[in-house]
């Protein structure tokens, strides 16, 4: 098929692309297209548990303890907050998952999974039963013992773990089914988020928490007054992660509160923005000029400088702030979490012994039984009830699978 006349030329025809260009295009798009891949992530953090059970259980078993165990400091002023790597992971490091997590959970409330009351009554109804019987079940067994407050161990799906053997089924499952499960782990790592601020805090400094109350309003307020930069969100969210540490509840935290209070409006609307970048071609077009190469051309530069800005303010901050984290925290955040937290060393006999512990137990009736039972027992009665109605193309069976899927808890589980 010829070009037609007035189409301008494609900036990937070969005419226009150097040969290493195209030989480096060869080699980074499969590349590109493994690290954009639903499966990726889950990958990298079953290989990064892994790695730090072998490295926790090997000759390398102190040399890996102690660099986790590595002091880090920050220090302004006569101000010194000193805490070892494993400790700036989990409470720094992490608030970056929780403030993706917040960034999902808002937006499936407002246009996604959970939007539609209809829709979301099953996945919400689920994630209700997925942490309540798996918690009653651990706490059941573990009445009397010193490992009772571990209950919240059980109640969390990961995410990335479930989701990814869910798309290794490939185009037998039903897409509306990884959505119920998205929506549901969504929910679940909402309530489990809860429980952390809740129930595992030993102490509250109310001076500091009342700080970080003032703060939350300010982020609500810059939000109102229809501030879209994110500078002013960082600036004020570091300073909620300080006082919600030294407030004694969870610092990781302050990311899903920020989250929440990050616009999800765009700056223009989509028939202005469609009206202001043909303007804008318009010009860049009258400017053009044959004897200038674009780099000598300073009006068209600034034209595509104001059509890059236009770009980025018809997605809301809320769509380009998830975009931009989405993939740093899957294939970096969760990987390096993994790595300094699932070091177990595992002795033969303990290893043995664990089996009959009620702890043990405990975690493995709640995410094995309690999951099941929570996640596809409540849906069958709340579809019994007309409570809620199944995804798009499924079936009961398929909510069952769910269930036993809900079962992979991780990253939560560790983080309790």
């Amino acid at each position: 098929m010829k070009r037609t006349k007035n189409l301008p030329a494609d900036p990937q025809d070969r005419r226009f692309t150097a040969p290493w260009e195209r030989v480096f295009n060869k080699i980074l798009t499969p590349f590109e297209e493994f690290i954009h891949n639903q499966t990726t992530g889950s990958i990298i953090l079953m290989v990064c548990a892994v790695l730090a059970l072998l490295l926790a259980n090997s000759g390398w078993a102190a040399a890996y303890q102690a660099f986790i165990e590595t002091p880090l400091s920050i220090s302004i002023g006569s101000y010194t907050l000193a805490k070892s790597l494993h400790y700036w992971v989990n409470e720094g490091l992490m608030t970056l998952f929780f403030f993706v997590m917040g960034l999902e959970i808002k937006r499936a409330i407002l246009v996604g999974e959970l939007a539609s009351p209809r829709l979301a009554a099953l996945p919400i109804i689920a994630a209700l039963g997925g942490m309540i019987v798996p918690a009653l079940l651990y706490i059941a067994i573990n009445v009397g013992h010193d490992t009772l407050r571990g209950w919240g161990i059980p109640m969390a799906t990961d995410i990335a773990f479930a989701v990814g053997v869910m798309v290794l089924l490939g185009p037998r499952i039903p897409k509306s089914l990884v959505m119920f499960l998205v929506a549901l782990a969504i929910v679940d790592d909402l309530g489990a988020v809860l429980v952390i601020a809740a129930f595992y805090t030993d102490h509250i400094i109310l001076s500091s928490l009342a700080v970080a109350a003032l703060l939350l309003s300010l982020l609500i307020v810059l939000n109102f007054g229809g501030i879209r930069h994110p500078l002013p969100y960082f600036l004020v969210t570091v300073a909620l992660w300080f006082m919600l540490l030294d407030s004694g509840i969870h610092a990781t935290i302050a990311g899903v509160l920020s989250a929440f209070a990050i616009p999800a409006r765009p700056k223009y609307e989509p028939l202005r923005f469609s009206a202001h970048v043909r303007s804008l071609i318009d010009r860049f077009e009258a400017g053009s000029r044959r004897d200038k190469d674009i780099l000598a051309n300073d009006e068209q530069n600034a034209i595509a400088r104001a059509l890059e800005e236009s770009a980025k303010m018809v997605r809301a901050p809320l769509q380009r702030l998830e975009h931009a984290f989405h993939l740093p925290v899957m294939l970096l955040v969760i990987p390096i979490f993994a790595l300094t937290n699932a070091g177990v060393a595992i002795d033969a006999d303990i290893f043995t012994a664990a089996f009959s512990h009620p702890l043990t137990l405990g975690i493995v009736a709640g995410l094995v039984a309690g999951k099941f039972i929570g996640i596809a027992g409540i849906c069958w009665l709340a579809l019994k009830l007309g409570i809620g109605q199944l995804p798009e193309h499924t079936q009961f069976r398929h909510i069952a699978g769910v269930g036993l899927l809900g079962g992979i808890g991780f990253t939560m589980s560790l983080f309790i």
